[in-house]
């Protein structure tokens, strides 16, 4: 394959807005090109880069991979067409909103070995600390996620778009799926959840999660406790307290990887097709996910 890959970007929203960013940035990227169902967003987006407004027919042509940035509930049916017309695939979270549709991503991307990264950048910050090569598990995690209110991303649950990172982290941490989950979740402004709770079971280590989306202040942070003591982390302030024996980076938010997420992850994504690195999130790892928020938002 060439030195530079060929990324066309699935969606001009927001958060699309900051994958344009570092695809236009990206010395080993040539950005392909946008496509939005809205052609007005879509074209401002693609001529803020410089690069053609399509149809997704045409992008998926024209490009080696995608980053698909649509709405959460697109997300699926876009990654099996990209992945069956040859398309290497990073992915914003979720993966899926289904686990059966998660696990025909991961086995389509196997079969036509493609590469399919999955977009939870809160791992960079966890990389960052040092908590992901630790060699212990922890005993207990905690973890919180709250927002104010707002009509993005509510084609998904609160589950989906927010617990999903902490979902996620577990997964980092303790290096598989739970043996048990149980959790709730209801609706308060939207027609998909607003609030879910979710306990998890790793074996003996046990896993509180907690997420809104209709407070009046943004909290989000894990305490994670092992048998020397507690790793406390602040994810919107960037800061760490560890009272365990483990020599964690406690100035982890001055790193680059946590200081610019998307673009780590970014930059993973184009090393893991060009020079085959391994992916930073799998396809297995946002299957897990997937499988778990649904698990909690059916109330199993």
């Amino acid at each position: 394959m060439s030195k530079q890959l060929k990324i066309g970007l699935i969606g001009a929203g927001v958060f699309a807005g900051y994958h344009a960013d570092k695809l236009s940035a990206h010395p080993r990227v040539k950005f392909a090109g946008v496509v939005d169902q809205n052609a007005a967003r879509g074209s401002k987006l693609a001529a803020k880069h410089d690069v053609p407004h399509l149809e997704l027919d045409e992008l998926l042509v024209l490009s080696d991979a995608v980053v698909i940035a649509s709405p959460a509930s697109t997300h699926g049916a876009i990654a099996l067409q990209a992945l069956a017309s040859g398309c290497h695939c990073l992915i914003e979270k979720p993966l899926a909103m289904t686990a059966d549709t998660a696990a025909k991503i991961a086995a389509l991307a196997k079969s036509k070995m493609l590469t399919v990264q999955v977009g939870h950048q809160e791992r960079m910050v966890f990389e960052a600390i040092g908590l992901l090569s630790l060699g212990e598990p922890p005993l207990k995690i905690e973890a919180v996620r709250n927002s104010p209110y707002s009509l993005r991303g509510t084609d998904a649950s609160v589950t989906f778009d927010l617990m999903t990172h902490d979902i996620d982290l577990c997964t980092a941490v303790m290096g598989c799926a739970p043996d048990e989950v149980a959790g709730l979740s209801g609706c308060v402004r939207s027609t998909t959840a607003d609030m879910s709770y979710g306990r998890l079971r790793y074996g003996t280590t046990i896993v509180r999660l907690t997420a809104s989306r209709v407070v009046e202040q943004s909290e989000r942070w894990m305490k994670l406790t092992y048998a020397s003591g507690e790793v406390c982390i602040d994810f919107n302030a960037k800061t760490l307290k560890n009272t365990t024996k483990f020599a964690l980076n406690e100035k982890f938010g001055e790193s680059e990887m946590a200081r610019d997420s998307l673009g780590a992850a970014t930059d993973s994504f184009v090393r893991a097709v060009l020079d085959g690195d391994a992916v930073i999130v799998s396809a297995e790892d946002g299957r897990i996910a997937v499988q778990v928020a649904e698990h909690i938002d059916r109330g199993e």
